[in-house]
């Protein structure tokens, strides 16, 4: 991802305890759940999709479609608290992070944390980029 030409603003809008704030996804009943932890907080597309309207059924990843590209600026969105650095990298997120989650198989969720988040906003070399699966 390229790094944001600004990433004052990326400081400024970030949450102040960004280490404890980690996004898990899953599948319950075949429908996609995402909780920000802690708190089990779910989150929603309602937001985003005030901003872009992708995908009104909701949530999606594991490829580069329309549910993913609703989800990554769904989760820059809440992570950073700021539209407009949201609406200028989602779909480049969606890509490099959203696009590659995966929980099928033996894998249940995925996890995704505030420093994976930000090393891939400042392109960080040897933070770990890849979310983790559970």
């Amino acid at each position: 991802m390229s790094r944001p030409s600004d990433p004052y603003s990326i400081e400024q809008s970030r949450p102040p305890n960004n280490c404890d704030i980690a996004y898990v996804g899953y599948r319950q009943r075949r429908q996609a759940i995402v909780e920000k932890r802690p708190g089990q907080e779910r989150l929603t597309p309602e937001r985003s999709l005030e901003l872009v309207n992708h995908s009104p059924s909701g949530f999606e990843w594991g490829y580069g479609g329309s549910g993913p590209a609703q989800l990554a600026l769904a989760l820059l969105l809440d992570y950073t608290g700021n539209e407009a650095f949201a609406l200028d990298h989602y779909q480049a997120f969606k890509t490099e992070v959203v696009s590659q989650l995966d929980c099928a198989g033996s894998a249940r969720s995925w996890r995704l944390t505030g420093p994976e988040i930000d090393a891939v906003l400042h392109g960080t070399p040897g933070e770990p980029v890849a979310p983790s699966i559970n």
